[in-house]
């Protein structure tokens, strides 16, 4: 019976009291051995291998900036600059002394590694391809085989904002889309948010990710950075955590074992900056270049610095704050408050280095 059926006869107060004790009679004289146990829901968390640790370093974010790093059409980066700022907030963050030797902290040649990247707003601001090819050079140098390796993003549209595909990546490499319909897993509910959801495949079948985001303003929540570009970018059915302005699904979809046992990395494409208007590019007005990567093993803490670097921007346009507006990032310190990182300003330590 459907619990939409309005034909249903109703049940008095007599009639639920003489079943609640008949069914209690019948399970009396169930035996313990015959009664169903319970199971608990599968392990979507992925481990690191054997005898590798990633490298942590919790509430340190480096930011490099350099000067004239744009090509002329002020869209994306030049090549050379991107390469030599990837490499430096990397070597800054780790205290290596290359790209490669670097990237060894974070991923292993037994791991399977997803580099997840952002294409939402299309190529006018999207996470730029200058940037990602030394990221997927350097993670090869480290010894992670081709076939090992895979560029993921939402959609096709999104993929080909970012002027990444099967021809320029590095050959071997995978790039694929998920396109909110590639999951082999059973719905989980996410506890706190009555939403149940499925990761995409691409996610559950890499040990580690790399999450290249970008620093945005959001409608809806606010900010969008590292936390935001995995929840919403590798699940299917994100449009179901937007209420409230995201807060706290993004922190609570986050804390699945499914993302938070996979992501090593975040980097910050900082290249131009969208300060209002987000996520899409509707606003070119305040979309403007920043000439800067940002690197930290902290998602939060990340986050929590590119919303400082959004209301920045807002202030010196003169415009009201994102919390003066009623949409502030809650889920920021929403996801510290589950342990994913640091949120308190104060707690941050924020190393800036130029080329």
């Amino acid at each position: 019976m459907s619990h939409d059926d309005t034909n249903a006869p109703a049940l008095d107060r007599r009639d639920l009291l003489v079943g609640s004790v008949a069914a209690a009679a019948v399970l009396s004289t169930v035996s313990a051995e015959a009664a169903p146990v319970s199971k608990e829901p599968p392990s979507y968390a992925a481990m690191p291998p054997a005898g590798f640790t990633p490298f942590s370093a919790p509430g340190r974010v480096v930011k490099i900036t350099g000067g004239e790093t744009l090509q002329a059409n002020k869209l994306f980066p030049k090549p050379e600059s991107a390469k030599a700022m990837l490499e430096k907030a990397l070597t800054e963050l780790t205290g290596k002394g290359s790209l490669a030797e670097a990237l060894k902290l974070f991923v292993h040649p037994q791991d399977k590694v997803v580099v997840k990247v952002n294409g939402i707003a299309l190529k006018s601001m999207s996470t730029n391809k200058e940037l990602i090819m030394p990221l997927l050079e350097g993670i090869l140098a480290s010894g992670v085989p081709a076939n090992q390796l895979t560029v993921l993003e939402q959609y096709m549209g999104f993929l080909n904002g970012t002027r990444l595909n099967t021809q320029n990546v590095p050959p071997g490499v995978k790039v694929e889309i998920h396109a909110n319909n590639d999951s082999k897993m059973e719905p989980r509910m996410v506890t706190g948010t009555g939403v149940r959801t499925r990761f995409c495949r691409t996610l559950l079948e890499c040990t580690a990710v790399i999450n290249v985001h970008l620093v945005k303003d959001h409608s809806i929540c606010g900010y969008t950075g590292a936390l935001k570009n995995m929840t919403h970018g590798t699940t299917l059915n994100p449009q179901d955590f937007h209420v409230h302005h995201a807060s706290p699904q993004i922190a609570l979809l986050y804390a699945q074992d499914a993302i938070k046992s996979r992501v090593r990395l975040n980097i910050a494409d900082a290249f131009k900056v969208m300060y209002d208007g987000g996520p899409l590019y509707k606003k070119p007005e305040h979309v403007v270049p920043y000439e800067a990567v940002l690197a930290s093993t902290d998602p939060v803490a990340i986050d929590a610095i590119g919303w400082e670097i959004v209301e920045e921007h807002r202030k010196r346009s003169k415009m009201r704050s994102l919390t003066d507006e009623g949409r502030a990032p809650a889920y920021i310190k929403g996801a510290a408050d589950l342990g994913l990182g640091i949120a308190d300003r104060s707690k941050i330590e924020l190393h800036e280095a130029k080329v």
